[in-house]
């Protein structure tokens, strides 16, 4: 692992599991109105990760990829909290990011987990944690987190010391 600055993270996994297990570390973490993003190719491993988060936020029912729903929805069972699980592969531009409500999901005091977030990158909001995910070959994934404002700086300082709890190979 490698911490370049505290707004940035870096770090690499070897196996689905360590990337679901990671994601899950990151999910215990989060609060209602968060906003994660989730860039990287076909196959990086976004839908593991985002697996993982869900599992560590307490989703009720597993998250899979809403690619062809666009948008699932997720409750907690201990609080009735939601999570909006997004995937903007399929939307062409910030334009269409009025066909998922995005605003309403966004204004909702929900946690919103985005894959694919560099299509509708110009209307997210500035404060936000971006994640690339980088297919290192094999099962390796590379993983650079930005931290923006201070609600994810604050963020990732925990993850980062929740991470550095944990064998990363």
């Amino acid at each position: 692992m490698s911490v370049q600055r505290r707004y940035q993270l870096e770090f690499t996994s070897s196996s689905p599991q360590h990337t679901e297990s990671l994601g899950r570390l990151l999910g215990q973490l989060l609060h209602a109105d968060d906003v994660i993003c989730l860039s990287g190719d076909l196959g990086a491993g976004k839908t593991i990760y985002s697996r993982g988060i869900g599992a560590g936020w307490g989703a009720a029912i597993p998250l899979t990829s809403p690619t062809f729903n666009l948008v699932h929805e997720h409750r907690r069972a201990i609080d009735d909290a939601r999570l909006f699980h997004i995937d903007c592969y399929r939307i062409s531009g910030p334009g269409d990011a009025d066909s998922i409500g995005l605003d309403d999901i966004l204004d909702s005091k929900a946690t919103a987990l985005l894959e694919w977030p560099e299509r509708i990158q110009a209307v997210l909001p500035p404060a936000r944690l971006w994640i690339d995910i980088l297919d290192g070959g094999g099962a390796q994934r590379h993983f650079v987190f930005q931290a923006c404002g201070e609600r994810y700086v604050t963020l990732l300082d925990r993850y980062r010391q929740l991470v550095g709890g944990i064998t990363i190979m």
